[in-house]
């Protein structure tokens, strides 16, 4: 889309961090936000493919030996668009596991209605710090030191996360985006488990000025990856 993008990201409801022990950015932000708040992604679209479901990691539980290069990760199926404003999409940046990097994916979410919207949670739309819906693994954001072997990508411990509601605004055309990569959550002696999962979230969206996404329309939308 050529129309110029501009995201406005504001927090509310600060509330304790939570009691886990992990890794924080030193900077203080998630990786997507200038001082500002203004987010900086560019618009670059993903796969919007069929609805096709998960099976929410049930063939979990291989892997392939540490620093090995792999395993690689592929989409399986993303659900269709919500019926919301805003359409969210996937795409595969880093397809596979090495030393140097876990998987990654990159979310982007753009607003294709004619007002300018407010979405909700801001975290959870671009799929930061959302895990598995079998438990199993979860999507960090990029660029953070995270308590994990190199190119074992298993985390050693949880990681702490505020508990605050991020508000995104959205100008018709414009759109947010995040790159995440995938870690294992801590638990198992395997590293990146082969199997099939799947990824949800939950998209809050309102039209009016100083509304909560929480207070508009709500949809769920969400994603299944192939480790193998």
């Amino acid at each position: 889309m050529n129309a110029t993008r501009r995201r406005l990201i504001r927090s509310a409801g600060l509330a304790a961090v939570a009691g886990l022990a992990g890794c924080t950015n030193p900077s203080g932000d998630d990786g997507n936000e200038t001082d500002d708040g203004t987010d900086n992604g560019s618009d670059l679209p993903g796969d919007n493919g069929s609805d096709l479901p998960g099976d929410n990691g049930s063939d979990a539980g291989g892997t392939r030996p540490e620093g090995t290069g792999g395993p690689g990760i592929s989409i399986r199926s993303v659900d269709n668009d919500p019926d919301l404003p805003v359409v969210p999409s996937v795409e595969i940046t880093e397809d596979t596991a090495t030393d140097d990097h876990p998987p990654q994916l990159r979310v982007t979410v753009t607003n294709e209605g004619d007002e300018t919207v407010r979405v909700g949670e801001g975290r959870e739309i671009r799929f930061q710090y959302v895990s598995d819906t079998g438990g199993n693994l979860t999507l960090l954001p990029t660029g953070q030191e995270y308590p994990a072997e190199a190119g074992c990508w298993r985390l050693k411990e949880e990681i702490a996360t505020t508990q605050e509601y991020r508000v995104t605004e959205l100008e018709p055309g414009d759109s947010t985006e995040a790159l995440v990569d995938l870690y294992a959550l801590p638990g198992e002696d395997a590293c990146l488990p082969v199997g099939e999962y799947r990824f949800e979230a939950t998209y809050s969206v309102s039209r009016g000025d100083g509304t909560l996404p929480s207070d508009g329309e709500h949809a769920t939308w969400g994603f299944a990856v192939s480790l193998e």
